[in-house]
Protein backbone atom coordinates (compact mmCIF):
# COMPACT_ATOMS: atom_id res chain seq x y z
CA UNK A 1 0.00 0.00 0.00
CA UNK A 2 2.80 2.34 -1.18
CA UNK A 3 1.73 5.86 -1.05
CA UNK A 4 3.72 6.66 -4.09
CA UNK A 5 2.59 8.76 -6.94
CA UNK A 6 2.39 6.96 -9.58
CA UNK A 7 2.19 7.30 -13.26
CA UNK A 8 -0.56 7.18 -15.36
CA UNK A 9 -2.39 4.69 -18.30
CA UNK A 10 -3.18 4.68 -22.11
CA UNK A 11 -4.97 2.96 -24.13
CA UNK A 12 -5.69 2.87 -28.05
CA UNK A 13 -8.09 1.23 -30.65
CA UNK A 14 -8.31 1.29 -34.60
CA UNK A 15 -11.86 -0.90 -35.33
CA UNK A 16 -13.64 -0.27 -38.57
CA UNK A 17 -16.98 -1.19 -37.01
CA UNK A 18 -16.72 1.50 -34.78
CA UNK A 19 -17.73 1.61 -31.13
CA UNK A 20 -14.67 2.85 -30.07
CA UNK A 21 -15.16 4.93 -27.20
CA UNK A 22 -17.51 2.46 -25.42
CA UNK A 23 -14.44 -0.09 -25.99
CA UNK A 24 -11.78 2.32 -24.74
CA UNK A 25 -14.18 3.58 -21.69
CA UNK A 26 -14.12 -0.12 -20.51
CA UNK A 27 -10.59 -0.46 -20.96
CA UNK A 28 -9.59 2.36 -18.98
CA UNK A 29 -11.69 0.78 -16.06
CA UNK A 30 -9.07 -1.98 -16.35
CA UNK A 31 -5.84 0.64 -16.10
CA UNK A 32 -7.59 3.02 -13.15
CA UNK A 33 -5.16 1.78 -10.49
CA UNK A 34 -2.82 3.80 -13.42
CA UNK A 35 -3.96 7.07 -12.64
CA UNK A 36 -6.87 8.07 -10.65
CA UNK A 37 -6.80 12.05 -11.06
CA UNK A 38 -8.72 12.64 -14.05
CA UNK A 39 -9.11 10.55 -17.36
CA UNK A 40 -9.82 10.96 -21.05
CA UNK A 41 -10.70 9.55 -24.75
CA UNK A 42 -10.48 11.30 -27.91
CA UNK A 43 -12.46 9.89 -30.92
CA UNK A 44 -12.05 9.99 -34.45
CA UNK A 45 -14.87 9.62 -37.38
CA UNK A 46 -14.18 10.63 -40.43
CA UNK A 47 -10.74 12.52 -40.01
CA UNK A 48 -12.35 14.67 -37.67
CA UNK A 49 -11.44 14.40 -33.64
CA UNK A 50 -13.11 15.20 -30.86
CA UNK A 51 -12.30 14.32 -26.95
CA UNK A 52 -14.20 14.55 -23.96
CA UNK A 53 -11.70 14.82 -20.77
CA UNK A 54 -12.28 15.77 -16.85
CA UNK A 55 -10.84 15.14 -13.32
CA UNK A 56 -12.02 11.98 -11.37
CA UNK A 57 -12.48 8.63 -12.20
CA UNK A 58 -13.42 6.87 -15.03
CA UNK A 59 -16.93 5.81 -14.12
CA UNK A 60 -17.38 9.72 -12.87
CA UNK A 61 -16.13 11.39 -15.91
CA UNK A 62 -17.79 8.97 -18.51
CA UNK A 63 -21.41 7.87 -19.03
CA UNK A 64 -23.25 6.14 -21.63
CA UNK A 65 -25.04 9.49 -22.72
CA UNK A 66 -21.79 11.38 -22.87
CA UNK A 67 -20.15 8.14 -24.96
CA UNK A 68 -22.85 8.18 -27.14
CA UNK A 69 -22.11 11.86 -28.69
CA UNK A 70 -18.66 10.38 -29.57
CA UNK A 71 -18.57 7.91 -32.19
CA UNK A 72 -15.49 6.88 -34.09
CA UNK A 73 -13.73 4.38 -35.69
CA UNK A 74 -9.88 5.35 -34.02
CA UNK A 75 -9.96 6.21 -30.52
CA UNK A 76 -7.12 6.86 -27.44
CA UNK A 77 -7.62 7.09 -23.80
CA UNK A 78 -5.60 8.03 -20.69
CA UNK A 79 -6.32 8.15 -16.96
CA UNK A 80 -3.69 10.51 -15.42
CA UNK A 81 -2.20 10.81 -12.03
CA UNK A 82 0.24 14.34 -12.35
CA UNK A 83 3.98 13.29 -12.30
CA UNK A 84 4.89 16.59 -14.02
CA UNK A 85 2.67 19.64 -14.45
CA UNK A 86 0.10 19.94 -12.16
CA UNK A 87 -3.22 18.59 -11.46
CA UNK A 88 -5.84 20.97 -13.74
CA UNK A 89 -8.59 20.08 -16.14
CA UNK A 90 -6.26 21.29 -18.41
CA UNK A 91 -3.73 18.85 -18.21
CA UNK A 92 -5.85 16.16 -18.02
CA UNK A 93 -5.21 13.83 -21.45
CA UNK A 94 -5.86 13.01 -24.07
CA UNK A 95 -4.19 16.36 -25.42
CA UNK A 96 -5.51 17.49 -28.32
CA UNK A 97 -3.30 19.84 -30.61
CA UNK A 98 -4.64 21.64 -33.68
CA UNK A 99 -2.21 22.75 -35.97
CA UNK A 100 -1.56 23.91 -39.83
CA UNK A 101 -0.82 20.07 -41.06
CA UNK A 102 -4.24 19.19 -38.93
CA UNK A 103 -5.01 17.77 -35.23
CA UNK A 104 -3.26 14.90 -33.19
CA UNK A 105 -4.42 13.44 -30.18
CA UNK A 106 -1.48 12.00 -27.76
CA UNK A 107 -1.59 9.89 -25.02
CA UNK A 108 1.42 9.42 -23.14
CA UNK A 109 2.60 7.18 -19.88
CA UNK A 110 6.34 8.44 -18.56
CA UNK A 111 7.88 11.51 -17.41
CA UNK A 112 10.66 13.44 -20.04
CA UNK A 113 13.77 14.24 -18.31
CA UNK A 114 15.07 16.98 -21.04
CA UNK A 115 11.70 18.76 -20.95
CA UNK A 116 13.32 22.11 -20.12
CA UNK A 117 15.52 22.36 -22.73
CA UNK A 118 12.40 21.50 -25.38
CA UNK A 119 10.17 23.73 -24.14
CA UNK A 120 12.54 26.38 -24.08
CA UNK A 121 13.45 25.93 -27.76
CA UNK A 122 9.92 25.48 -28.62
CA UNK A 123 8.81 28.74 -27.30
CA UNK A 124 12.15 30.78 -29.05
CA UNK A 125 9.95 29.20 -31.80
CA UNK A 126 6.77 31.13 -31.24
CA UNK A 127 5.14 27.94 -29.31
CA UNK A 128 2.58 29.00 -27.03
CA UNK A 129 2.18 26.07 -24.52
CA UNK A 130 -1.66 25.65 -22.32
CA UNK A 131 -1.07 23.33 -19.95
CA UNK A 132 2.10 22.48 -17.50
CA UNK A 133 2.04 18.70 -18.83
CA UNK A 134 5.53 17.21 -20.36
CA UNK A 135 3.20 15.87 -22.74
CA UNK A 136 2.34 18.69 -24.63
CA UNK A 137 6.09 19.47 -25.59
CA UNK A 138 5.91 16.06 -27.27
CA UNK A 139 2.75 16.64 -28.94
CA UNK A 140 4.54 20.25 -29.98
CA UNK A 141 7.43 18.38 -31.10
CA UNK A 142 5.69 15.93 -33.15
CA UNK A 143 4.15 18.67 -35.10
CA UNK A 144 7.01 20.46 -35.59
CA UNK A 145 8.59 17.34 -37.47
CA UNK A 146 5.24 16.79 -39.33
CA UNK A 147 5.32 20.01 -40.97
CA UNK A 148 8.95 18.99 -42.43
CA UNK A 149 8.18 15.53 -43.73
CA UNK A 150 5.87 13.29 -45.40
CA UNK A 151 3.62 11.40 -42.54
CA UNK A 152 2.73 11.51 -39.04
CA UNK A 153 4.76 8.14 -38.40
CA UNK A 154 7.26 9.96 -39.86
CA UNK A 155 7.09 12.86 -37.28
CA UNK A 156 6.70 10.65 -34.47
CA UNK A 157 10.46 8.46 -35.76
CA UNK A 158 11.98 12.00 -36.58
CA UNK A 159 10.97 13.55 -32.60
CA UNK A 160 11.85 10.54 -30.68
CA UNK A 161 15.65 10.80 -30.62
CA UNK A 162 15.35 14.32 -29.14
CA UNK A 163 13.12 13.06 -26.01
CA UNK A 164 15.22 11.63 -23.07
CA UNK A 165 12.93 9.72 -20.45
CA UNK A 166 10.09 7.48 -20.68
CA UNK A 167 7.79 7.84 -22.98
CA UNK A 168 5.15 4.86 -24.03
CA UNK A 169 2.67 6.79 -26.18
CA UNK A 170 -0.05 6.75 -28.65
CA UNK A 171 -0.62 9.21 -31.47
CA UNK A 172 -3.89 9.92 -33.51
CA UNK A 173 -3.91 11.72 -36.46
CA UNK A 174 -6.76 12.17 -38.89
CA UNK A 175 -6.37 8.77 -40.58
CA UNK A 176 -3.59 6.96 -38.29
CA UNK A 177 -2.75 5.17 -35.11
CA UNK A 178 0.63 5.64 -33.96
CA UNK A 179 2.07 3.42 -30.41
CA UNK A 180 5.53 4.63 -29.52
CA UNK A 181 7.83 3.13 -26.83
CA UNK A 182 10.92 5.34 -25.43
CA UNK A 183 13.87 2.84 -25.77
CA UNK A 184 14.80 2.27 -22.59
CA UNK A 185 11.31 0.59 -21.92
CA UNK A 186 10.78 2.16 -18.71
CA UNK A 187 7.15 2.21 -19.23
CA UNK A 188 5.45 -1.08 -20.51
CA UNK A 189 3.16 -1.18 -23.76
CA UNK A 190 1.54 -3.67 -25.50
CA UNK A 191 -0.48 -4.59 -28.46
CA UNK A 192 -3.12 -7.09 -28.61
CA UNK A 193 -6.77 -7.81 -31.13
CA UNK A 194 -10.34 -7.58 -30.61
CA UNK A 195 -11.78 -9.16 -33.65
CA UNK A 196 -11.09 -7.25 -36.40
CA UNK A 197 -9.88 -4.41 -34.02
CA UNK A 198 -6.41 -3.24 -33.41
CA UNK A 199 -5.75 -2.12 -29.62
CA UNK A 200 -2.98 -1.28 -27.26
CA UNK A 201 -2.53 -0.79 -23.59
CA UNK A 202 -0.08 -0.22 -20.61
CA UNK A 203 -1.03 -3.57 -19.25
CA UNK A 204 -2.80 -6.59 -20.72
CA UNK A 205 -5.41 -6.60 -18.02
CA UNK A 206 -7.41 -4.19 -20.15
CA UNK A 207 -7.05 -7.00 -22.45
CA UNK A 208 -8.80 -9.18 -20.78
CA UNK A 209 -11.40 -6.41 -19.54
CA UNK A 210 -12.53 -6.01 -23.52
CA UNK A 211 -11.92 -9.76 -24.10
CA UNK A 212 -8.91 -8.68 -26.56
CA UNK A 213 -6.42 -10.79 -27.33
CA UNK A 214 -2.81 -10.42 -26.49
CA UNK A 215 -0.38 -9.97 -29.21
CA UNK A 216 3.10 -8.58 -28.25
CA UNK A 217 5.04 -6.11 -26.28
CA UNK A 218 6.05 -3.19 -28.03
CA UNK A 219 10.12 -3.48 -28.11
CA UNK A 220 11.80 -0.05 -26.14
CA UNK A 221 12.35 2.18 -29.20
CA UNK A 222 9.62 0.39 -31.55
CA UNK A 223 7.12 2.36 -33.31
CA UNK A 224 3.71 1.30 -34.73
CA UNK A 225 1.35 2.37 -37.12
CA UNK A 226 -2.23 1.61 -37.69
CA UNK A 227 -3.12 2.62 -41.35
CA UNK A 228 -6.99 1.33 -42.58
CA UNK A 229 -6.12 -2.18 -40.59
CA UNK A 230 -2.22 -2.46 -41.67
CA UNK A 231 0.16 -2.77 -39.28
CA UNK A 232 3.60 -1.61 -40.06
CA UNK A 233 6.44 -1.89 -37.80
CA UNK A 234 9.93 -0.22 -37.10
CA UNK A 235 13.13 -0.39 -34.94
CA UNK A 236 13.71 3.41 -34.94
CA UNK A 237 16.41 3.54 -32.01
CA UNK A 238 17.80 0.28 -30.72
CA UNK A 239 18.46 0.54 -26.94
CA UNK A 240 22.20 0.01 -25.37
CA UNK A 241 20.45 -1.08 -22.44
CA UNK A 242 16.32 -1.78 -21.31
CA UNK A 243 15.42 -0.41 -18.44
CA UNK A 244 11.66 -1.42 -17.24
CA UNK A 245 10.80 -0.05 -13.52
CA UNK A 246 10.97 -2.70 -11.78
CA UNK A 247 8.56 -1.58 -9.85
CA UNK A 248 5.54 -2.19 -12.25
CA UNK A 249 6.24 -5.63 -10.51
CA UNK A 250 6.10 -4.80 -7.25
CA UNK A 251 3.12 -2.23 -7.29
CA UNK A 252 2.14 -0.42 -10.29
CA UNK A 253 0.89 -3.05 -12.43
CA UNK A 254 -2.21 -5.42 -11.86
CA UNK A 255 -1.40 -8.44 -10.45
CA UNK A 256 -3.14 -10.14 -13.30
CA UNK A 257 -1.35 -8.71 -15.73
CA UNK A 258 1.89 -9.64 -17.84
CA UNK A 259 4.42 -7.01 -18.19
CA UNK A 260 7.38 -7.83 -20.80
CA UNK A 261 6.78 -11.74 -20.19
CA UNK A 262 6.81 -11.88 -16.45
CA UNK A 263 3.06 -12.23 -15.26
CA UNK A 264 2.74 -9.49 -12.03
CA UNK A 265 1.43 -12.07 -9.44
CA UNK A 266 4.61 -14.41 -10.14
CA UNK A 267 7.11 -11.86 -9.37
CA UNK A 268 5.49 -10.92 -6.16
CA UNK A 269 4.67 -14.02 -5.08
CA UNK A 270 8.50 -14.60 -5.82
CA UNK A 271 9.61 -11.98 -3.70
CA UNK A 272 7.32 -12.87 -0.57
CA UNK A 273 9.60 -16.51 -1.15
CA UNK A 274 12.47 -14.49 -1.16
CA UNK A 275 11.66 -13.04 2.12
CA UNK A 276 10.91 -15.93 4.03
CA UNK A 277 14.48 -16.82 3.27
CA UNK A 278 16.24 -14.02 3.58
CA UNK A 279 14.18 -13.06 6.73
CA UNK A 280 12.32 -15.48 8.50
CA UNK A 281 10.34 -15.20 11.75
CA UNK A 282 8.12 -16.40 14.38
CA UNK A 283 5.26 -15.95 14.02
CA UNK A 284 1.39 -17.75 14.04
CA UNK A 285 0.23 -15.46 10.78
CA UNK A 286 0.94 -13.81 7.86
CA UNK A 287 -0.96 -11.24 6.26
CA UNK A 288 -0.83 -8.36 3.22
CA UNK A 289 -1.58 -5.01 3.16
CA UNK A 290 -3.86 -4.88 0.39
CA UNK A 291 -3.38 -4.83 -2.53
CA UNK A 292 0.12 -5.14 -3.67
CA UNK A 293 1.28 -6.92 -0.40
CA UNK A 294 -1.02 -9.97 -0.95
CA UNK A 295 0.47 -12.01 -3.36
CA UNK A 296 4.13 -11.44 -1.68
CA UNK A 297 2.13 -12.43 1.43
CA UNK A 298 0.91 -15.90 -0.38
CA UNK A 299 4.67 -16.58 -1.04
CA UNK A 300 6.07 -15.82 2.40
CA UNK A 301 3.55 -18.30 3.78
CA UNK A 302 3.97 -20.76 1.06
CA UNK A 303 7.50 -20.63 1.98
CA UNK A 304 7.51 -20.09 5.09
CA UNK A 305 4.76 -22.28 6.25
CA UNK A 306 3.13 -19.92 8.30
CA UNK A 307 -0.54 -19.70 7.75
CA UNK A 308 -1.83 -17.28 5.06
CA UNK A 309 -4.22 -15.10 6.66
CA UNK A 310 -6.95 -11.94 5.79
CA UNK A 311 -5.58 -9.14 8.08
CA UNK A 312 -7.21 -6.07 6.77
CA UNK A 313 -10.79 -5.33 5.33
CA UNK A 314 -10.10 -2.88 2.32
CA UNK A 315 -12.58 -0.03 1.22
CA UNK A 316 -12.54 -0.60 -1.93
CA UNK A 317 -14.70 2.77 -2.99
CA UNK A 318 -11.24 4.78 -1.83
CA UNK A 319 -8.92 5.60 -4.29
CA UNK A 320 -5.05 4.56 -3.85
CA UNK A 321 -3.90 6.60 -0.81
CA UNK A 322 -0.84 8.44 -2.63
CA UNK A 323 -3.52 10.03 -5.22
CA UNK A 324 -4.43 12.29 -2.18
CA UNK A 325 -2.25 15.23 -1.81
CA UNK A 326 -0.43 16.59 1.58
CA UNK A 327 0.38 13.91 4.17
CA UNK A 328 -2.68 14.93 6.56
CA UNK A 329 -5.13 13.60 3.52
CA UNK A 330 -2.86 10.67 2.64
CA UNK A 331 -3.40 9.37 6.69
CA UNK A 332 -7.04 10.22 7.03
CA UNK A 333 -7.11 8.30 3.60
CA UNK A 334 -5.70 5.39 5.12
CA UNK A 335 -7.83 5.48 8.26
CA UNK A 336 -10.93 5.05 5.49
CA UNK A 337 -9.42 2.81 3.53
CA UNK A 338 -8.53 -0.29 5.88
CA UNK A 339 -9.41 -1.75 9.18
CA UNK A 340 -7.67 -4.21 10.52
CA UNK A 341 -9.81 -7.68 10.98
CA UNK A 342 -9.44 -8.26 14.83
CA UNK A 343 -11.07 -11.88 14.89
CA UNK A 344 -7.49 -13.06 12.72
CA UNK A 345 -5.09 -10.77 14.51
CA UNK A 346 -6.22 -10.75 18.31
CA UNK A 347 -3.47 -12.40 20.55
CA UNK A 348 -1.42 -13.44 17.19
CA UNK A 349 2.53 -13.18 16.02
CA UNK A 350 1.89 -11.25 12.92
CA UNK A 351 4.30 -10.75 9.82
CA UNK A 352 2.97 -8.18 7.76
CA UNK A 353 3.60 -7.98 4.15
CA UNK A 354 4.03 -4.81 2.32
CA UNK A 355 5.57 -3.30 -1.06
CA UNK A 356 7.51 -0.44 0.42
CA UNK A 357 8.26 2.11 3.01
CA UNK A 358 8.43 5.80 1.53
CA UNK A 359 7.66 8.51 4.29
CA UNK A 360 7.04 6.10 6.97
CA UNK A 361 3.70 7.53 7.97
CA UNK A 362 1.05 5.52 6.10
CA UNK A 363 3.18 1.90 7.55
CA UNK A 364 3.13 4.28 10.76
CA UNK A 365 -0.36 4.05 10.91
CA UNK A 366 -0.88 0.12 9.63
CA UNK A 367 1.15 -1.36 12.01
CA UNK A 368 -1.07 0.87 15.08
CA UNK A 369 -4.13 -1.00 13.35
CA UNK A 370 -2.91 -4.46 13.97
CA UNK A 371 -2.09 -3.06 16.96
CA UNK A 372 -5.27 -1.40 17.86
CA UNK A 373 -6.88 -4.89 16.81
CA UNK A 374 -4.94 -7.16 19.75
CA UNK A 375 -1.91 -8.13 17.84
CA UNK A 376 0.72 -9.01 20.09
CA UNK A 377 3.53 -9.06 18.03
CA UNK A 378 3.78 -7.34 14.69
CA UNK A 379 6.86 -8.23 11.92
CA UNK A 380 7.07 -5.78 8.68
CA UNK A 381 8.64 -7.46 5.73
CA UNK A 382 8.85 -4.85 2.55
CA UNK A 383 8.93 -7.10 -1.04
CA UNK A 384 11.48 -4.00 -2.17
CA UNK A 385 15.10 -2.40 -0.77
CA UNK A 386 14.69 0.77 0.80
CA UNK A 387 13.73 4.16 -0.94
CA UNK A 388 16.90 6.14 -1.11
CA UNK A 389 16.65 8.34 -4.33
CA UNK A 390 14.10 9.62 -6.59
CA UNK A 391 12.84 8.94 -9.92
CA UNK A 392 12.72 11.00 -12.89
CA UNK A 393 10.80 8.93 -15.21
CA UNK A 394 6.90 8.42 -13.88
CA UNK A 395 6.72 7.86 -10.68
CA UNK A 396 7.54 10.94 -8.31
CA UNK A 397 9.04 8.77 -5.43
CA UNK A 398 10.00 11.88 -3.44
CA UNK A 399 12.92 14.14 -2.93
CA UNK A 400 15.58 12.14 -0.76
CA UNK A 401 15.10 14.18 2.28
CA UNK A 402 11.80 12.91 2.74
CA UNK A 403 12.38 9.73 2.20
CA UNK A 404 13.00 7.39 5.77
CA UNK A 405 15.54 5.36 4.35
CA UNK A 406 17.84 8.37 4.41
CA UNK A 407 17.87 9.02 8.10
CA UNK A 408 16.87 6.42 9.98
CA UNK A 409 18.76 2.83 9.54
CA UNK A 410 16.31 -0.32 9.57
CA UNK A 411 16.02 -0.73 13.82
CA UNK A 412 15.04 2.91 13.50
CA UNK A 413 12.55 2.54 11.08
CA UNK A 414 11.45 -0.17 12.87
CA UNK A 415 10.81 1.83 16.02
CA UNK A 416 9.67 4.65 14.02
CA UNK A 417 6.69 2.88 12.68
CA UNK A 418 6.12 1.12 15.75
CA UNK A 419 6.96 -2.44 14.15
CA UNK A 420 8.70 -5.40 16.53
CA UNK A 421 11.31 -6.23 13.86
CA UNK A 422 11.55 -4.68 10.21
CA UNK A 423 13.77 -5.98 7.21
CA UNK A 424 13.68 -4.81 3.33
CA UNK A 425 13.90 -7.24 0.31
CA UNK A 426 17.79 -7.15 -1.00
CA UNK A 427 18.72 -5.93 -4.47
CA UNK A 428 20.30 -9.12 -5.20
CA UNK A 429 16.93 -11.45 -4.75
CA UNK A 430 14.50 -8.03 -5.71
CA UNK A 431 16.66 -8.73 -9.14
CA UNK A 432 15.54 -12.72 -9.27
CA UNK A 433 11.93 -11.97 -8.96
CA UNK A 434 11.20 -11.46 -12.58
CA UNK A 435 12.82 -14.60 -14.32
CA UNK A 436 10.57 -14.65 -17.63
CA UNK A 437 11.31 -11.34 -18.31
CA UNK A 438 12.69 -9.84 -21.45
CA UNK A 439 13.96 -6.76 -20.51
CA UNK A 440 15.98 -5.68 -17.75
CA UNK A 441 15.55 -3.38 -15.11
CA UNK A 442 15.65 0.71 -13.82
CA UNK A 443 16.22 -0.02 -10.04
CA UNK A 444 17.26 3.94 -9.73
CA UNK A 445 14.93 4.44 -6.61
CA UNK A 446 17.31 2.34 -4.40
CA UNK A 447 20.67 2.45 -5.87
CA UNK A 448 21.14 5.93 -7.91
CA UNK A 449 22.42 4.05 -10.60
CA UNK A 450 20.36 6.29 -13.48
CA UNK A 451 20.23 5.00 -17.23
CA UNK A 452 20.26 7.73 -17.85
CA UNK A 453 21.58 10.99 -17.15
CA UNK A 454 19.63 12.85 -14.30
CA UNK A 455 22.40 15.12 -13.10
CA UNK A 456 20.63 18.41 -13.62
CA UNK A 457 17.49 17.09 -12.18
CA UNK A 458 18.98 16.05 -8.82
CA UNK A 459 20.88 18.99 -8.66
CA UNK A 460 17.48 20.99 -9.32
CA UNK A 461 15.76 18.87 -6.54
CA UNK A 462 18.62 19.65 -4.60
CA UNK A 463 18.59 23.59 -4.44
CA UNK A 464 15.05 23.04 -3.78
CA UNK A 465 15.77 22.27 -0.20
Amino acid sequence: MSILKEECGVFGIWDPDGGCANVTCNALVALQHRGQEGCGIAVNLNRDISYYKDTGLVNEVFNNEILEKYPGTMAVGHVRYSTAGGSSRENVQPLVLRYIKGTLAIAHNGNITNTEELRKKLEYNGAIFQTTADSEIIAYQIARERIHCGSIEQAVKLAMPKLRGAFSMLVMSPQKLIAARDPWGFRPLCMGKLGKAIVFASETAAFDAIGAEFIRDLNPGEVITVFKGNVETEQVVKPEKTSLCIFEHIYFARPDSIVDGQPVHEARKMSGKFLAIQSPVDADIVVGVPDSGLSAAQGYSEKSGIPLKMGFIKNKYIARTFISPGQQMRQNAVKMKLNALRSEVSGKRVVMIDDSIVRGTTSARIVSLLREAGAREVHVRISSPPFKWPCFFGTDVPTRDELIANHYDISETAKYIGADSLDYLSLENLLKIAPGSTKDFCHACFTGKYPIDVSHLLAKLEGKK
